[in-house]
């Protein structure tokens, strides 16, 4: 049985990825630049989320305008784990959630078909006094998806729902959910 508040992530002894989806001049610049440079804002909160498919369901698979381009962002476990440990739950006090500079929220997990699980999948905000540690510090690498997202989403589309699921990234538990993260829920 699945957990109902884990992290599922694609991630090694070092680092974990985390997707976001962007407008293309912000993703072109990034992929040419390695890391992230404007157009990206480094003035509002950055959402990254661990689950691929949570991210399809919210960017329609790459055809939300503005969400056109999918990037698999690889961050340092360091960074990601000071993110987990020193976040604050969205459900918190709204004083408390507005002093943050990192916000957790648990939105429930998307199957294939884009239908609510009954688990939960994770997405941190990076709150505008970090975003440059996680644009300059956290990212080691950045990858474009985009292809293979529009390759799943026709497979989808065409019903060939065993060879989209073989395309999609790996994700397994992440160790270390502090029970902050989960307590009262």
């Amino acid at each position: 049985m699945t957990a109902p508040y884990a992290i599922r992530a694609d991630h090694d002894a070092r680092t974990i990825v985390v997707y976001q989806a962007y407008p293309t001049a912000v993703a072109d610049a990034a992929l040419a630049a390695g890391r992230f440079v404007p157009p990206f804002s480094f003035g509002r909160m950055t959402w990254i989320k661990p689950s691929y498919l949570w991210l399809m369901h919210r960017s329609n698979w790459a055809r939300k305008p503005g969400q056109e381009r999918i990037l698999a962002i690889r961050i340092t476990r360091t960074a990601w784990d000071h993110a987990l440990t020193h976040g604050t739950l969205t459900t918190r006090h709204p004083e408390e959630v507005a002093r943050a500079d990192i916000h957790i929220q648990w939105d429930p997990e998307r199957s294939l078909r884009g239908a609510a699980l009954n688990h939960y999948s994770i997405q941190v905000g990076i709150g505008r006094t970090l975003i440059r540690a996680y644009a300059d510090d956290w990212t080691t690498d950045i990858t474009d998806l985009t292809a293979r997202t529009r390759t799943i989403a026709d497979l989808l589309r065409t019903g060939r729902h065993p060879q989209a699921r073989r395309l999609l990234p790996p994700e397994r538990p992440y160790p270390n959910l502090p029970a902050s993260l989960t307590a009262g829920r």
